[in-house]
């Protein structure tokens, strides 16, 4: 539930002009605004789940993105049953500028592919059907400008084939892999609450830059208590960061009564060093590992 200092749990992450959103509870908006950022450039918004405290944020956002005069369509990923629960809630938002696009996701994995990067929904294990989400931001092997040369490719088309576009020209084809590289490792952001830990977790997290996980309970004697209501301990979640050998963890989704979850930080980083305690307004910036490039990918 949300609180005078702690607002529901949701992320936002940034990359190349566009904006992600997964999860929408009560007051998402206005922790978006004490970040000092708008939710109008928001392009996609994804959910986990249908509880309230994931998703009952929805129409006030809606309507402020209308209020703003957008006009850009607005997706939203979700579980089965998607579009029921949001024209549901559009009763109180039934007039906007824009279009409202629902994507409900198919089975217990789903790829969904946009400009430059990739959602992936993976199923986990909650007392309702619910969904882990990565974003991975995908990295084309480097330019090859001596092999541009030799093969004669007029210089003009370089900027297509380095954004992966296939080229037809004087009736010759051009694709990507005449110029470049090997695949480079790219940015991949993995996010997940609301469940007991699966096998599907650790698996979608690999090779994650920076994973996201519910520490509902730091209180050792929890633990039975997470289990009925389907929700992970913060010591649950450090083993999961720690099979997916990924660089940090960061703990989310407190239950109300951990008032001070940083007190367990000691024994959860016996499991895994790179554990944070995250509070509201957390961010981090993600760059690729080649310094050259300075585009990268903002969590929040």
């Amino acid at each position: 539930m949300p609180l005078p200092y702690r607002w529901l749990t949701s992320l936002i992450m940034r990359y190349n002009g566009k904006s992600v959103l997964i999860d929408c509870g009560e007051g998402t908006q206005i922790a978006l605004r004490e970040k000092g950022w708008s939710p109008n450039p928001i392009d996609i918004i994804c959910f986990t789940h249908f509880h309230a405290d994931h998703i009952s944020g929805l129409p006030g956002m809606l309507l402020t993105m209308g209020n703003a005069e957008r006009t850009a369509p607005l997706l939203l990923i979700g579980p089965k049953g998607l579009g029921r629960v949001v024209s549901a809630l559009r009763v109180i938002a039934p007039e906007l500028p824009f279009e409202v696009r629902c994507a409900e996701i198919d089975g217990p994995e789903q790829t969904f592919s946009f400009d430059g990067f990739r959602i992936e929904a993976f199923k986990v294990n909650h007392n309702v059907v619910c969904y882990g989400y990565s974003l991975t931001v995908e990295r084309a092997g480097r330019f090859d400008r001596d092999r541009a040369e030799a093969l004669q490719i007029p210089i003009r088309l370089w900027s297509r084939l380095q954004k992966g576009e296939t080229v037809e020209q004087d009736g010759r084809v051009y694709t990507p892999q005449m110029v470049l590289g090997e695949k480079r490792k790219g940015l991949k952001v993995t996010y997940c609450t609301d469940t007991r830990p699966t096998d599907s977790i650790a698996k979608n997290a690999a090779e994650a830059d920076l994973l996201i996980l519910e520490g509902m309970y730091g209180e050792p004697d929890k633990l039975a208590k997470a289990r009925e209501y389907k929700h992970m301990t913060m010591y649950e979640a450090a083993k999961i960061a720690r099979q997916a050998q990924v660089p940090r963890l960061w703990l989310t989704h407190y239950s109300p009564s951990l008032l001070h979850p940083e007190e367990y930080l000691d024994e959860v980083r016996k499991i895994f060093p790179g554990a944070v305690a995250a509070r509201d307004g957390r961010s981090l910036e993600l760059n690729f590992e080649d310094p050259a490039r300075a585009d990268g990918c903002e969590a929040d």
